[in-house]
């Protein structure tokens, strides 16, 4: 059994490299030519452009292992259905459910592999590769944001400003709400701009409205300038983000969301990727029952047939993501249920096929 294991093993091998080398190629090509335009117009040199290729393969690796390795696993059991070697098999009283167990566990190990090389590898380079792009075709990214809410650490201090312009700190039309420990308010403070200096938001042409809980009444008062040690938030926590979530590690994703969540933003986009983090890295576990139920019932034309079936597999599968996706962000659905649906679908599709074929 374990010569049985270690030929099918070595047989997916050269055609899971060739299929991923040759995925990865197409996935660096389509990203050469949507920017060739660009590079030419900007000038940007083979070396640089050689480097953004570079900095992208370890995002195209992500994209195309689970796809090769259903390709690799599917051509090689309609190999050996087409030879009548799996009747070879089938007479040794092996059943194809223990043949291509292998296969199962191959697909469990590139799963956690995906997961740690997604985190600590892709998405650093990932970064660098957008960086080095808008570095060397002169786009600007800009840090100021519009309508910025802002959440204090101790939940108490709420900011909300019109604009918040990032090269000179600067908030304009700002709000300040305070509240007690308990949630109830404290006072509102109304300033037409503020600026950040000396580790303290300086208020200028201020109404500020106190409630006073004794004769539940509040009272307004006009002051031109002022600030208070409480009003000391990070200029930083105003910002647009810099990077998208699929260019943040996985810790600071969630704090990222965290802050949305707190501040009352938009989270619903950044917490779908979050979870695609962890569906999306099971793929290759999921394609191994896919690719084993798929091989065994090509008889003629295989690689063709694999090769077609492989990519309407996929196509199917990132078709599903990308509407899910949308349902989600519109708030049509949960992030998680979109995040985990596609990865449910298949693995039942699998299961399906590969318990209704030949075991």
């Amino acid at each position: 059994m374990k010569t049985l294991n270690r030929m099918f093993l070595l047989s997916i091998i050269p055609g899971f490299l060739g299929a991923l080398l040759l995925s990865i190629i197409l996935l660096e090509m389509l990203d050469l030519f949507s920017n060739i335009y660009r590079y030419i117009n900007n000038d940007v040199g083979i070396k640089n452009i050689l480097t953004i290729c570079l900095y992208y393969i370890p995002k195209c690796i992500s994209y195309c292992l689970p796809f090769a390795l259903l390709f690799s696993v599917s051509f090689s059991l309609g190999t050996y259905q087409s030879r009548n070697e799996l009747l070879a098999v089938f007479g040794a009283g092996v059943s194809l459910s223990r043949f291509v167990r292998p296969v199962v566990f191959l697909g469990l190990f590139l799963s956690l592999f995906l997961f740690f090389f997604e985190d600590r590898v892709v998405i650093p380079s990932f970064y660098q590769k957008n960086s080095l792009t808008r570095n060397y075709l002169n786009m600007s990214l800009s840090l100021s944001s519009a309508s910025p809410t802002v959440l204090d650490d101790n939940n108490r201090i709420i900011y909300h400003a019109e604009y918040y312009n990032d090269e000179r700190s600067y908030l304009s039309n700002l709000i300040i709400i305070q509240r007690d420990d308990s949630g109830r308010l404290q006072r509102r403070i109304n300033a037409k701009w503020a600026e950040f200096s000396e580790g303290l938001w300086r208020l200028q042409d201020c109404r500020i409205f106190t409630y006073l809980p004794d004769s539940q009444r509040i009272t307004e008062e006009k002051v031109q300038n002022f600030s208070s040690p409480e009003f000391n938030a990070n200029p930083s926590r105003f910002r647009r983000l810099d990077r998208t979530i699929e260019e943040i590690p996985l810790i600071e994703a969630r704090e990222v969301i965290d802050s949305l969540i707190k501040s009352g933003l938009p989270y619903r986009r950044e917490l779908l990727g979050y979870y695609r983090r962890f569906s999306f890295s099971l793929t290759p576990f999921i394609v191994s029952f896919l690719a084993c139920s798929l091989g065994g019932r090509f008889k003629k034309n295989i690689l063709l047939l694999c090769l077609l079936g492989s990519l309407g597999l996929a196509v199917v599968f990132y078709v599903m993501q990308m509407i899910l996706g949308i349902m989600a962000v519109n708030n049509y659905m949960a992030p998680l249920s979109a995040a985990w649906i596609p990865l449910v679908f298949f693995t039942i599709v699998g299961e399906f096929l590969f318990w209704t074929g030949r075991r």
